[in-house]
């Protein structure tokens, strides 16, 4: 018990700190992406009739491995 009371006296781990922070930024970086994926998936379909985008994905199609 003295064992895990002075663990939980002696302040929070450096590491687990440093991780936390790390984290934190990954999920900033990933929301910032995310916004700026939305923006531009929404300036696409804006920007195109759905007929047009389904014609130049057949079009642009690569044949596959055979």
């Amino acid at each position: 018990m003295a064992k895990a009371l002075l663990g939980h006296v002696g302040g929070p781990d450096p590491r687990m700190v440093a991780e936390m922070r790390r984290l934190q930024q990954r999920v900033r970086d990933l929301e910032a992406e995310l916004v700026r994926l939305q923006a531009e998936n929404e300036a696409l379909a804006a920007g195109a009739p759905h007929e047009d985008v389904l014609a130049l994905e057949v079009k642009d199609r690569e044949p596959a491995l055979t």
